[in-house]
Formats: C-alpha cells, sequence, structure tokens
C-alpha cells in the first residue's frame, strides 16, 4: 500500500480527492433526507433526485477545481482550506437547491441547510480519516525513531504535541522528578519517574531521549544527560529561550574566573629591575619552554631583552604554540627565537644546542610534575627528572653556561611519591655540581603549587563543572601553597639573579589554602551553588576522594626551619645538608641500574635510602 500510494504523482492524488468528495454528495443527501420530515422515505427522494444529481456533480467538481481544493495536501489541510470547504458545501448546496426548485423534487428550504452542513461534515471527516489512514500506512513502512521525553512540563507538552505529526519519530513516554506529575497521562503519552527509564526503555524499544528541561542548570543537565548515556541511551537536549531567540552568543562570550581570584591575597608584582641584567643580551635557553611555567618563564626573559631564546621542548604540539606566541612578541626587534624539539635526557643533542647557540643561562623547567602519572610511571618519571637534570646541568658546566637555574617543587621536602622524590634528587644532583664547577653558578627555586598551571587544581575543577561535577577533593583537610604563575616566575628570575652558586631558594607562599574551600568558591564563582546535606537542591556537588597515592595533606617548603633572608622579602635561602660527590656518585649509578633494569623495587627502595624524610604513600597514610 506503501508503494502505490508513494508511486501517485501530484495529479493522480488531486483526481482520488475529487473523487471522494463528489461521491459524498450521494451520502450527504441520504444523511440529510434520514433527518429531515419528508413525505416519502429517505431513499425513495434520494431516487426522486438521480435527474438532477449529475448536475450537482457537474457544478461541485467545478467549484472545487476552482477552488483548488483537490490540491491540498493532507498534511497541510488547515484553516483556510477548511474554508474553502465550507464554501464548496455552501454553493454546492446552492445549486442543489436551485436545481430541484426548477426540475423537483420539492423540497423544504430548510433541507438545503442540513444538506449544506452534512456536507461540510462529510468533507471535515472524509480529509480526518485519509490523514490517519495515510500516516498509518507511512509509519509501518517507514523506520521511525520511538523516543523518550525528559520533562513533563510546558516546553515538554509542546515537544510531544509537535513531534506527533513528525514523519521520523515517535514519542512514546514521559518522565519527569516532579512527583505530582508521575503516574498522569500528558498529551496521550504516560508520565513516569526517572527510576524507571532503562525499563521503559527496554520495554519500549526506546533508543533516544529528548531533555526538554530548558530552564534546568547546566550543571543539572549534565548529570542527567551522564546518567542517561550510561544506560546506552542517545541525548538531544532542547535549546534554551536564549538559544531560540539568539542570545545564546552573550553566554558564549563568558570565560571562567581566572584562577588568581581564588588567591585569598592580592597578587604580587615584583618588578626584576637590575636581575634583568643578569638576562639581557645574554643567550638563555629555557628547558621544557612549552610548559605552564615554562612558557612563562620564555615571556618574562623576553621582557629582559635576551639576544638569543632556545626554547627546549619535547613536545611538538607545546613548542609549535609557545613558537607561534612569541614570533609574534620579537618581531621587529634584534632577538633571536630558536626552537629546538629534543629531550633534555639525550647527552649529544644538549651538548650540541649549548655549544652551537652558546648558552649563558639556563632555566631548567623541563620535569614530569603530575603527582599520580609519575607514581603509576616511576622509572620514567625518575629517568626525565633526574637523569635529564644531570645531563643538561653536566654538559652546562662543560660548556661554560653562566647560570644554571633549576625549577623545583616543595613536594621535594620530605616527599611521599617519586614524582617529588624526584626532584629532591635532582636539587641534590645540582648541589654536588655546584660545589665541583665554580665556573657556573648552580641553584635552585622551590616553590609550591601554581594556580592555572596544567594539571593544577583550578583548572581540573572548572573542567568538571562544565560536565556537571561532582567536583573531586581528595580530603577536606587538605591545604596547599598557591601563588599566580606570573608571581613565581618573576621570583625564580630575581632568585637565579641573586644567586652566588648551590643554594636552595624557597619562595613566600603565604598562607596555605584549604582545598574544599577553594572547591566552593569555584563553584559559587561559577554562578552554581554547592549541593550539600544543608542545599540538597544545589547544582554542583563536592565528592570526597581520599588522598591519592603519594599524596600529603599539607605540603611543606623547607626540611628545616633555618631561613636565611635576602634581598627581596619574598625569597628566602635555605639552609638543607647535601650529599657528598661520592654518594651522589652512587646514587646515580644505583639508579641506572634500576632504570635500566626496569626494577621499580629497587627504585623506590634507592629514594627510600638517599632522599631524606621520604615516606612511602602506605607509610603517610598510617601517619595521617
Amino acid at each position: 500500500m506503501f508503494n502505490l500510494i508513494s508511486a501517485l504523482s501530484r495529479k493522480q492524488k488531486s483526481y482520488i480527492f475529487l473523487t471522494i468528495d463528489l461521491g459524498l454528495i450521494p451520502l450527504a443527501l441520504f444523511l440529510t433526507f434520514l433527518v429531515q420530515p419528508l413525505p416519502g422515505s429517505a431513499l425513495a427522494t434520494l431516487a426522486a433526485m438521480l435527474p438532477v444529481l449529475p448536475y450537482v456533480l457537474a457544478v461541485s467538481a467545478g467549484v472545487a477545481l476552482w477552488l483548488g481544493l483537490p490540491k491540498v495536501q493532507l498534511n497541510a489541510y488547515e484553516r483556510h482550506a477548511v474554508g474553502l470547504t465550507a464554501l464548496l458545501a455552501s454553493i454546492t448546496a446552492g445549486a442543489t437547491a436551485g436545481l430541484t426548485l426548477l426540475f423537483g423534487p420539492d423540497l423544504p428550504p430548510g433541507t438545503h441547510v442540513v444538506f449544506a452542513t452534512t456536507y461540510f461534515l462529510c468533507l471535515l471527516a472524509a480529509r480526518a480519516v485519509l490523514y490517519q489512514v495515510v500516516v498509518a500506512i507511512y509509519r509501518r513502512a517507514q523506520p521511525r525513531c520511538r523516543v523518550l521525553i525528559y520533562g513533563a512540563g510546558t516546553t515538554g507538552a509542546q515537544l510531544a504535541q509537535a513531534l506527533k505529526a513528525h514523519d521520523g519519530i515517535d514519542p512514546v513516554a514521559f518522565v519527569d522528578d516532579n512527583t505530582s506529575l508521575q503516574g498522569v497521562t500528558l498529551v496521550g503519552l504516560p508520565v513516569f519517574p526517572p527510576a524507571r527509564i532503562a525499563e521503559i526503555a527496554k520495554a519500549r524499544q526506546i533508543t533516544r531521549v529528548l531533555l526538554a528541561m530548558p530552564s534546568q542548570s547546566l550543571p543539572k543537565q549534565a548529570q542527567i544527560i551522564q546518567r542517561l548515556q550510561r544506560m546506552q541511551l542517545e541525548v538531544q537536549a532542547l535549546p534554551s529561550f536564549a538559544q531560540l531567540i539568539g542570545e545564546e552568543a552573550l553566554v558564549d562570550k563568558l570565560t571562567p574566573v581566572a584562577p588568581q581570584n581564588f588567591l585569598g591575597r592580592a597578587t604580587r608584582d615584583v618588578p626584576l629591575q637590575e636581575a634583568s641584567g643578569s638576562y639581557q643580551d645574554r643567550v638563555v635557553l629555557v628547558s621544557g619552554a612549552g610548559g605552564s611555567i615554562g612558557s612563562e618563564l620564555c615571556r618574562q626573559v623576553l621582557a629582559c631583552r635576551p639576544r638569543k631564546l632556545v626554547l627546549y621542548e619535547l613536545s611538538e604540539l607545546a613548542l609549535y604554540t609557545i613558537h607561534q606566541e612569541l614570533e609574534q612578541q620579537v618581531e621587529g626587534t634584534d632577538i633571536t627565537l630558536v626552537p629546538v624539539l629534543g629531550s633534555v635526557t639525550d647527552p649529544r643533542q644538549v651538548r650540541m644546542v649549548l655549544a652551537d647557540h652558546g648558552v649563558q643561562v639556563v632555566l631548567h623547567a623541563a620535569a614530569y610534575k603530575h603527582v599520580p602519572l609519575v607514581e603509576a610511571n616511576p622509572l620514567p618519571g625518575l629517568a626525565n627528572n633526574v637523569f635529564g637534570t644531570q645531563t643538561l646541568a653536566r654538559a652546562a658546566a662543560r660548556s661554560g653556561v653562566e647560570r644554571f637555574i633549576l625549577i623545583s617543587s616543595d613536594k621535594a621536602v620530605r616527599p611521599t611519591n617519586v614524582m617529588g622524590a624526584s626532584k629532591r634528587m635532582a636539587e641534590l644532583v645540582v648541589q654536588d655540581l655546584s660545589t665541583r664547577n665554580p665556573g657556573t653558578v648552580f641553584t635552585m627555586v622551590r616553590f609550591g603549587n601554581v594556580l592555572g598551571s596544567s594539571g593544577s587544581v583550578v583548572p581540573l575543577f572548572q573542567e568538571q563543572i562544565s560536565r556537571g561535577g561532582p567536583v573531586t577533593v581528595t580530603d577536606p583537610r587538605v591545604k596547599r601553597y598557591f601563588m599566580t604563575i606570573r608571581e613565581a616566575v618573576q621570583l625564580v628570575l630575581q632568585a637565579g639573579a641573586e644567586a652566588l652558586g648551590g643554594e636552595v631558594f624557597v619562595l613566600d607562599m603565604g598562607e596555605p589554602i584549604s582545598i574544599l574551600q577553594l572547591a566552593r568558591q569555584v563553584i559559587e564563582s561559577a554562578g552554581y551553588s554547592v549541593q550539600d546535606e544543608d542545599h540538597p537542591d544545589g547544582d554542583i556537588a563536592i565528592e570526597i576522594i581520599g588522598l591519592r597515592p603519594g599524596e600529603k595533606m599539607q605540603e611543606e617548603l623547607t626540611l628545616s626551619s633555618d631561613l636565611i633572608t635576602t634581598r627581596h622579602q619574598k625569597i628566602f635561602c635555605a639552609r638543607e645538608a647535601v650529599l657528598s660527590e661520592i654518594e651522589v656518585a652512587a646514587l646515580i649509578r644505583a639508579l641506572r641500574q634500576a632504570v635500566a633494569a626496569g626494577d621499580e623495587g629497587a627504585a623506590r627502595a634507592l629514594i627510600k635510602r638517599w632522599v631524606e624524610g621520604y615516606r612511602a604513600p602506605e607509610e603517610d597514610r598510617k601517619t595521617s
């Protein structure tokens, strides 16, 4: 049947409509005679009208074609078409009245009024029945997507009503969180609680859910979408009114709050002044130039007007990105920018780069720094952070580099993770080289967490919020030191300029900040509320997931409280014990053997032996 209907041309379909309309005239006359008080029976009166009936049919056909009624499609039969139908019925009844008056039979005047009404109703009923039949045929012949509408409010009801006339979508039911709506029938569809979605989807062969809750907050929508996607359901969201009228562009321009806004204090600007002289007209190499700290080092070093800046980076994408950015800054100046793609663990390449470019200052920021990743991959972490530092520092001493500044971390102090231990071992390597190479000033700068750096907590929280939460916090008691990238780099360059050799510079990080409180601030700054016991209807929940392997409740900046002030009030110098040359050599030799053998156990045993204050993660959890 579907093939037959779809094969018909538009002209053929109009002839069918015209035939049906004309065939309804005798039926309407018979029904009229049934309800009218006439001398004879309805059938006898209809038989008496047979001589004039062809003329009535001819008039009606001519009027229908003139009005274009047979050409009106079933799915376009609306108010205007109904008006044309009424006009056709009236003219047909008028023609019937005139012809019967001239040729008989004699009918009461009221009969023609009833005929006009009856014929009009018959035409409407025929169109309605035809539409339902054709729709049923099309639905049976063509595959339809069965959908569940999430949200039985005004928007959901309007959506269901609109979809009932859709060729390819079949609304099956509603789900809604509102208990007062659950169990009722809305627009002919039942309303179920969300807990039954999986059951309904399986029983009614539903593959798609339409989210009709545009007024719901974005985090709540994201949470619902994630829950539905875990059920292997496709989810589509109805746009909000703001999107429909074009105001969504305003929302697109909203940006996350800058990380420094969560510092809990005013940011400090530390002008380099005379310290910039240590970098001016020099050839400066920044390792890890594409990272968060490395890229900011490059920007601020450029402000000191070096003669040449060498960007040393392992990641091709990171190197390309920072090189593209800095090329614009050096345009029109005499500063040379040199991108170098390579690893600091490659001795041959490191020697060639230092010699070919005559590097005078090295800022060593290249390191694997993400605690959980290095904890899960300890040997690559140790090889990169320890051997890379030794390779670059030793080559710097041999090539006559003036200054070598290691960027270290507060996690190097009494570490509970491999990453922190690797940074402490890198410090020991640099301190050892400092005692044996007076021609090069070796120093290191140690600081805590940097707001906004890759993998840091604020961007992570903002990403979790964009997904609808929850925001994850390891422990409500965890606190961390924070400073902005700009502050940290300014102090690094300041300390590097003041160094005489062998110092461990410690930056004043201010008071530690509660991570739980920081999570609340990030949620509220995004315009959402925190979901907790006191506010169960909040937008974003905070989930306590427990300390990850290697994490501490609170970081430290020094191994001892013995700090020496410097010319800068925010920079201190720590007095800490160092290993002898023989001990460092033994440590590096044993570590190379462990890495070469792929022996994680031996590597961790070395850390425990040589890194002061090291506690394995399981030991740290026992004391927490």
